[in-house]
């Protein structure tokens, strides 16, 4: 199975999964600070309580619960949070393309699950996107029952992907960097006069 990057060189992937990584830490820190608002006691894990509402009624009381201020953060959180799918899905889907290629040219046992999981990555972010946009229409008042079904039925999908794709990609990335270290040490003991 092809992987999703195969029109950028070994180095290019390195390179943009650095830079998407702290694209994404940044924007992770920006949702943070502007979804601080958000946390209230109907609302208690803030924009992710908002996202997992389910139902107009358990929506409107979340809503109900945030001031001007905090709605007009929850506005911001959600058009930043388009910059954020984009980091993270493609921070992580190059983090598992680096994993699953790694090695004898992507031979090894976990290549096919992790080439999958970086394609998943680009449908968790069309998720996220989707349900950007039925939180949106929630917000600026658009009541239709649809929404908070639809917004349920995206993020529940799309933490899992996220979920499958973090620690494949984290583990798998921190075992290349001990294989290369190991490689370093040996190479230098070998050096080493007897």
């Amino acid at each position: 199975m092809a992987h999703p990057f195969g029109w950028m060189s070994r180095r290019a992937q390195w390179n943009s999964f650095t830079l998407t990584t702290l694209l994404t830490i940044a924007v992770m820190a920006g949702l943070s600070t502007s979804g601080a608002a958000l946390q209230t006691p109907a609302a208690p894990y803030g924009i992710v309580s908002y996202e997992f509402a389910g139902d107009v009624p358990t929506a409107q009381r979340m809503l109900d619960s945030w001031d001007t201020d905090a709605k007009a953060a929850a506005g911001f959180n959600l058009g930043l949070d388009y910059l954020y799918l984009f980091a993270y899905s493609s921070s992580i889907a190059l983090g598992c393309t680096l994993v699953a290629t790694a090695g004898t040219a992507g031979r090894h046992t976990l290549s096919l699950p992790g080439i999958a999981l970086a394609w998943l990555q680009f449908v968790a972010a069309a998720l996220d996107a989707i349900e950007n946009y039925a939180l949106l229409q929630m917000l600026f008042g658009h009541s239709d029952p649809i929404w908070p079904p639809l917004a349920w039925w995206c993020a529940a999908p799309k933490f899992g992907i996220v979920l499958l794709g973090i620690p494949y990609a984290l583990i798998g990335l921190a075992v290349i960097g001990l294989v290369r270290l190991a490689a370093i040490g040996k190479s230098a003991g070998d050096d080493q006069p007897l």
